[in-house]
């Protein structure tokens, strides 16, 4: 359904996998775990695409993409937050050009979860942000005030990574800054848990979580 292109970021090309619906709709970006843009990504901008939704999801690997866990930690790790900053924000424009459409969503996953927060906060056309399971490496430096969006979070409860009690402190940071945001706790999930590649897959909270997605989404943009 989708087809890879590239777009300039910082003075450099950008690769990304864009999906476009059949009639003009609704625009989403779509952050990748940390295994790169992978076939599961792609077919989650697939899925948006179906939907009436413009989708496009940016490589921030540059072509790699990691089959193991510790290739995975690896490249995450590698990735320099200003040069993720400049990606994402390249394509913002890409899709906001593609869809003409002003106002756009981003839903981000794992590290990609973090960094859907983090665009939120220092791009005004961003109206809608749906981390899941994930927080932004620099939480404690970002300018929350500056977030416009309407935000939407899913996590497990049984994620080791992101204790419960994490996702409860940004849920009461952001209403205390009067932000509209709900940060939702799936029981018996764990991180992960959209991930039908994975082994964290949780049919139930993933169902629950897409169609929570898309009626937010709606409610947002249409």
């Amino acid at each position: 359904m989708g087809e890879l292109l590239e777009f300039i970021s910082a003075g450099r090309p950008g690769p990304a996998y864009l999906a476009r619906p059949a009639q003009p709709g609704p625009a989403v970006l779509v952050i990748q775990e940390w295994w790169g843009l992978n076939d599961q990504i792609k077919a989650v901008a697939d899925r948006f695409a179906g939907e009436g939704f413009y989708a496009l999801a940016p490589d921030l690997y540059h072509g790699e993409v990691a089959q193991a866990p510790d290739q995975a930690r690896r490249l995450a790790m590698q990735l320099a937050l200003n040069q993720a900053a400049d990606d994402l924000s390249g394509a913002v424009d890409l899709l906001i050009a593609e869809s003409s459409q002003p106002r756009i969503s981003v839903v981000g996953f794992c590290m990609g979860g973090g960094l859907t927060l983090s665009l939120a906060v220092h791009r005004s056309e961003v109206a809608a942000a749906v981390p899941f399971y994930g927080i932004p490496r620099d939480a404690a430096e970002l300018d929350w005030s500056k977030l416009q969006a309407k935000v939407l979070g899913h996590y497990g409860e049984q994620d080791s990574g992101i204790p419960v009690s994490a996702v409860l402190e940004l849920q009461e940071k952001l209403r205390t800054l009067g932000k509209d945001a709900e940060l939702r706790v799936y029981p018996d999930a764990g991180h992960a848990f959209f991930n039908e590649q994975g082994r964290n897959y949780q049919e139930k909270a993933s169902r629950e979580a897409w169609e929570a997605t898309l009626r937010f989404l709606r409610q947002v943009l249409v």
